[in-house]
């Protein structure tokens, strides 16, 4: 039984293919040539991420339906979303602009949230549900590019320099952005992708032998 459990798994740093037995919860796997992390098996290695993207997945609906916030120049008041606040840069003639920063924090996000939600669900029931495996394939790769965090930050720095030449109210969905990049942060690095493959394997197993 143990050497059926066993896996063989390369190390990203010296590329040693080697092979690694089951690991209790919360222990850590390292290179047996470098010393470098293999992975890490960590306690509620699903719960844990499952519990954080469905708050994601709440906070970026409402993040996007309430306005971010609302500004006041010589009595004329105008609010924005964060599409909204992407499409201001179509108005301004900058289309490139716009389809970069609602990709990046928009699109991408969204998409990584729900995908990640749909598939942590399902191998939380010990469901084999279709494409299942190409989205966690396509949410390896986009991770990089959601780029929330860099989102915030611009913001931060544009309500700074908004604050002496205009009134600004801070909306709903501002806070629910701040909290989602929070919990998205955290969600992210509770997720070990070799935890979901190794699960993903034991649930397709379980249902051909079913």
């Amino acid at each position: 039984m143990e050497e059926k459990n066993n896996q063989l798994i390369i190390c990203h740093e010296c590329d040693a293919l080697q092979n690694v037995s089951h690991i209790a919860e919360g222990s850590v796997a390292v290179c047996m040539c470098c010393g470098e992390r293999l992975f890490k098996n960590p306690i509620s290695a699903i719960e844990k991420p499952l519990a954080l993207i469905i708050a994601c997945a709440i906070l970026f609906v409402v993040a996007n339906v309430y306005p971010v916030m609302q500004l006041n120049i010589a009595g004329i008041e105008r609010e924005t979303t964060l599409t909204g606040s992407a499409l201001i840069f179509f108005t301004e003639g900058r289309p490139e602009l716009a389809v970069v920063v609602w990709f990046t924090s928009v699109l991408l996000p969204g998409i990584c949230v729900f995908s990640l939600c749909y598939i942590l669900v399902s191998i939380y029931f010990k469901k084999c549900w279709r494409f299942t495996r190409p989205l966690l394939v396509w949410v390896s790769k986009i991770l990089p590019w959601g780029m929330m965090d860099v989102f915030l930050l611009a913001v931060l720095v544009a309500l700074v320099k908004l604050a002496s030449l205009a009134e600004v109210v801070l909306g709903l969905g501002f806070s629910a952005f701040v909290v989602l990049v929070i919990c998205y942060a955290a969600a992210i690095s509770s997720i070990e992708m070799h935890i979901l493959w190794s699960r993903l394997d034991e649930n397709q197993q379980g249902v051909n032998i079913e």
